[in-house]
């Protein structure tokens, strides 16, 4: 699976998020968009959401945070790491 989260060096989420990843051994790619408005407002054109961190599975937005651990909660992350599920979109 292909993680890409967009993070701030500010964000407390971002760093939550990070840890979470980190303690389920699932590699990601980051993204300090910190200083990027180009990027940020990719984003909110993708997702609809203006807040960081913005979490990508497979290509999918997936949301932030609380977005990512509740799908870990659920068990839908080891589902859709082990290519068992699909992601589902956040995207409106």
């Amino acid at each position: 699976m292909d993680i890409k989260i967009y993070t701030t060096t500010y964000c407390s989420y971002c760093r939550a998020a990070k840890q979470l990843l980190q303690e389920r051994k699932l590699p990601f790619t980051e993204v300090d968009c910190s200083n990027d408005a180009a990027t940020r407002e990719r984003l909110v054109n993708e997702t609809g959401r203006r807040t960081v961190p913005q979490i990508y599975l497979d290509g999918v937005p997936v949301g932030g945070f609380d977005d990512l651990n509740a799908l870990d909660r659920k068990g839908d992350l080891a589902k859709i790491a082990a290519g068992e599920q699909k992601p589902q979109s956040i995207a409106s």
